[in-house]
């Protein structure tokens, strides 16, 4: 009898927290462990074996991994992630809208979308899987960590693709608002496009010299002594985009660690979040025709004085 394969999505998740993949190559390592520990470094031998004795480790056909199964390549294997103890990122998101297809989250700041790095329970999408109990939950597009306001999930996995495809046809609205210098000589609206990069370090973005990928309309909405609030509308999406723009302009975003670049990047300052707010979102929704707008209940405050 054939055997049947296993789709990361039929896996279910592990206190929120969906399995990851890594596809095997071709080779001789004697066992699945020793291909794993050669693999991720960074990862022990005894983790390892701990995992596959509380069955967190599996081939695509959902047989479980043992510490001595004989290596095979050409293979998938799923596993779960397991970090130490992490340190609760002390501010809670709000629920604002919730259906069969949508749900939408007003985000704040420090906390990820996704799991990455040292993050894993305290992110966005994992506290929303233990909160909701919705195991396909999925971004459909991200803000920064740094950045608070609206995300949106698709319910439903089948469904994602085709609200991605909205971002990539740029026909929804983003609306941010940021807190940052203001200059008496630059006019307003400002629109500013340029090319944008991966520079170093590989989290920080660069503008360079070639044709633009990147544009963004600035708005001036009200002074206050040497600080405005601005109005941002991305016309593209790129990585970091608002915070590079702001910044090559010379009005780099209040408390923004990453731009201008800080050697080394600074620790997270719970008292100095970063100014910006992704603040409206709207689009047609392609599974009801409906309007969908929705609005962050976040405000950016100007720093007090002497701050």
């Amino acid at each position: 009898m054939k055997k049947q394969r296993i789709a990361l999505g039929g896996l279910p998740t592990l206190e929120g927290v969906s399995p990851s993949c890594v596809s095997l190559p071709g080779g001789d390592w004697p066992t699945f462990t020793d291909f794993l520990v050669q693999r991720f470094p960074d990862i022990s031998r005894e983790v390892w074996l701990q995992r596959m004795a509380a069955g967190a480790v599996m081939d695509e056909f959902g047989e479980a991994v043992t510490p001595e199964r004989p290596y095979r390549g050409h293979l998938r294997l799923y596993y779960y992630r397991a970090l130490p103890p992490e340190t609760r990122i002390p501010f809670d998101e709000e629920l604002l809208f919730q259906d069969a297809h949508l749900v939408v989250v007003d985000k704040p700041h420090f906390l990820p979308v996704t799991p990455s790095g040292s993050y894993l329970q305290e992110t966005l999408l994992v506290r929303l899987k233990n909160r909701l109990g919705l195991d396909g939950l999925s971004p459909i597009h991200r803000i920064d960590r740094e950045t608070a306001g609206i995300v949106l999930f698709s319910v439903k996995p089948q469904e994602r693709a085709a609200y991605q495809d909205l971002f990539r046809q740029r026909t929804v609205d983003k609306v941010y608002e940021a807190i940052a210098p203001w200059r008496a000589d630059m006019p307003f609206p400002q629109v500013r496009r340029s090319r944008i990069v991966e520079g170093q370090p590989f989290f920080r973005q660069v503008e360079v010299d070639g044709p633009p990928n990147s544009e963004t309309v600035i708005e001036l909405l009200e002074t206050r002594g040497p600080l405005a609030r601005y109005r941002l509308r991305p016309v593209t999406g790129k990585k970091h985009q608002l915070r590079v723009h702001m910044n090559a302009l010379g009005l780099p975003i209040v408390n923004d660690r990453v731009y201008p670049p800080l050697d080394p990047t600074p620790e997270d300052d719970y008292n100095f979040p970063l100014q910006l707010l992704a603040q409206t979102i709207s689009f047609d929704d392609p599974f009801t025709g409906e309007r969908r707008q929705f609005g962050s209940k976040r405000r950016l405050e100007f720093p007090q004085a002497g701050r």
